[in-house]
């Protein structure tokens, strides 16, 4: 069970950290290019949720290979936890996009 958390929380982190780290890094290209930083952080940011998710979880492909197990063989369980893991990755995306958009936020209240 204890594997199971922490796959949990790997998942969940490395999703996070792939929309930041993008994020971050885009906006630092933004303005070596006299680019609004913030501006393509949050496209950035939105647009690379769906590859965080394939990320954090090992490439998409083994994911389906068990859902498609655990509906088709009827392992329930199997099933569950592939949900789970998606569900645990789509949060750290989401929250890591949020985190972005705070800090623009904030740069708009304290920057002015």
């Amino acid at each position: 069970m204890s594997s199971f958390y922490s796959s949990i929380v790997q998942n969940f982190l490395i999703a996070f950290g792939v929309v930041i780290g993008a994020s971050l890094f885009s906006g630092l290209g933004a303005i070596i290019t006299n680019n609004p930083p913030y501006k393509v952080m949050l496209s950035v940011a939105g647009s690379i949720k769906i590859w965080a998710i394939a990320a954090s979880l090992g490439g998409t492909f083994s994911s389906f290979a068990m859902i498609e197990k655990g509906l088709l063989e009827g392992e329930i369980r199997t099933l569950i936890k592939q949900v789970l893991y998606i569900l645990i990755s789509l949060s750290g995306a989401n929250v890591g996009y949020e985190f972005i958009s705070l800090l623009q936020r904030c740069g708009t209240i304290w920057g002015k």
